[in-house]
């Protein structure tokens, strides 16, 4: 007969955090969010701790290069989807590694014999008003000159005018070498009241830009999540099929951290991945384990060797498993079983395994009630899927600006790895849906809300970090119409577009 869990299966939108003492120096710029992102035994410090407790999900229409590059600025962290071939994955860490803050490798290029058009469909695709022209079209050839704005006149000139007829050539150009700092590279900008700085190397290789339009984030970010070499630093998703392919080309190009990314963490086939990545590389490369949602999955990838776990199935906006398979549970709940094993662990073991909370973020709030109830940090898609840095198309829906997002297990992604159950390598059915989020504009803006809302709420609970947090923190169930009660009721909204 089969075994019954007495309590219900919650989510976080059933419960409320109850307010404690806030004492004077408890205020948001005191508030600090670090949090350890790998296991560590009592008595010292992890490897790898997150600046701010989030990570992007491991999914192709979120954490490509760029999302990676910028949430690690901003002193998160991505894990670059591995529903892709293992080459092109591997050039996603690739880009992360080398990149460089202020030094912008050029996506916009185009040869000396393209035209017009071509230089109004490239602006048109990347939003790129500056286009290096090379002699090969490709990022890193032989620099022959730049477009920008100022070199042509829509409407007035002939659209299959060849682009070496209005080019600003290499001869008239000022260039940066290879090597130049950043600051030097802003004062030659500024001196010589350039937008841009083409920097190349002395054979005349196109290397990278420098904006005048970023000289304000040239600035160090100080949350900036980066390595002992000031690299910053990056996760990759990795399957349990092509693992001894996949591990070594990641490793090789610096992943700092792997993830093995499978709906279902409770598996055989999990723990050969893990056990394969901690021989390998003698426990000095991170890996992470999941998804689970009680105890039993939980101690199973810890004694696997997971350096974190991840905890959600069923819980992400546009994952469907519950309804396709009735397996998952609340994520509330989940969260609050794995985290009695894991504190129940550490103090057997003395070895402390952070758990990722995965999925059920609906509200900003929930972030903070999933840290409450013992999540060290949070993996999130549909939150990042809506910025400027995710990877998929923003497009016009209903005189709205939305942006495409699809799960891991839909037919568009087609990444049956993630739900192998070791069978043919097909995608049998779907567990994930292709869908649309609002478009919200650059990461950096809205996360800094976010973060706001956070520290804001951790100072209601009388808590100066997330550890504080989970040790003060009460919280209560609501009722359906507490939750009523909790939004704007028995008032006439105004009409703001009035």
């Amino acid at each position: 007969m089969a075994k019954y869990t007495e309590e219900d299966s919650r989510t976080f939108s059933e419960y409320l955090l109850i307010p404690g003492l806030t004492d004077k120096d408890c205020t948001p710029q005191n508030v600090c969010l670090k949090t350890p992102l790998v296991s560590f035994r009592k008595g010292t410090q992890p490897l790898i701790s997150l600046n701010i407790p989030f990570v992007s999900a491991i999914m192709q229409s979120v954490s490509d290069d760029h999302m990676a590059i910028t949430l690690a600025r901003n002193g998160g962290l991505s894990f670059i989807f591995g529903s892709q071939s293992i080459e092109t994955q591997t050039e996603m860490v690739r880009k992360v590694k080398k990149f460089k803050a202020g030094f912008v490798e050029s996506d916009s290029n185009l040869t000396p014999e393209n035209t017009l058009k071509d230089v109004i469909e490239m602006k048109a695709k990347t939003g790129h008003g500056t286009i290096g022209i090379t002699k090969d079209g490709s990022i890193h050839g032989k620099l022959l000159g730049i477009v920008s704005s100022r070199d042509y006149r829509p409407g007035h000139d002939p659209m299959d005018k060849k682009i070496k007829d209005f080019m600003t050539p290499f001869s008239k150009l000022i260039t940066g070498t290879t090597g130049i700092t950043l600051n030097k590279a802003n004062d030659i900008i500024w001196d010589h009241k350039l937008n841009s700085l083409p920097i190349i190397d002395k054979n005349q290789i196109l290397q990278f830009f420098v904006f005048r339009k970023d000289y304000d984030n040239h600035k160090e970010y100080p949350e900036e999540l980066s390595d002992d070499s000031k690299k910053l630093m990056v996760g990759a998703g990795i399957n349990t099929r092509d693992y001894k392919e996949r591990v070594p080309s990641l490793v090789n190009e610096g992943a700092d951290i792997l993830c093995v990314d499978s709906s279902d963490g409770y598996t055989e086939w999990q723990r050969e991945t893990i056990k394969f990545v901690k021989e390998k590389y003698n426990n000095k490369i991170p890996v992470g384990g999941g998804n689970v949602v009680d105890r039993d999955g939980f101690l199973y990838l810890a004694e696997s060797g997971a350096d974190f776990v991840k905890v959600g199935v069923g819980g992400g906006s546009i994952c469907i498993t519950r309804e396709t398979k009735g397996i998952g549970r609340g994520q509330a709940t989940a969260i609050i079983d794995v985290a009695n094993a894991r504190d129940e662990y550490f103090k057997k073991t003395g070895v402390y395994i952070p758990i990722c909370s995965d999925g059920g973020i609906v509200q900003d709030y929930h972030m903070v009630l999933a840290l409450a109830m013992g999540a060290d940090f949070l993996m999130m898609g549909r939150y990042f899927a809506r910025f400027d840095e995710s990877p998929s198309r923003k497009v016009l829906l209903n005189n709205r600006y939305v942006k495409e997002y699809w799960g891991e297990g839909s037919n568009r992604a087609r990444n049956w790895q993630r739900y192998d159950m070791g069978g043919s390598s097909t995608l049998k059915f779907e567990e994930g849906v292709d869908s649309y989020v609002p478009y919200a504009g650059k990461l950096k803006d809205n996360i800094q809300i976010t973060l706001g809302k956070i520290k804001s709420t951790l100072c209601s609970c009388g808590a100066h970090n997330i550890a504080e947090l989970k040790q003060k923190a009460k919280l209560t169930v609501v009722s359906s119409t507490s939750i009523v009660e909790g939004g704007a009721h028995d008032v006439i909204l105004k009409d703001t577009n009035i």
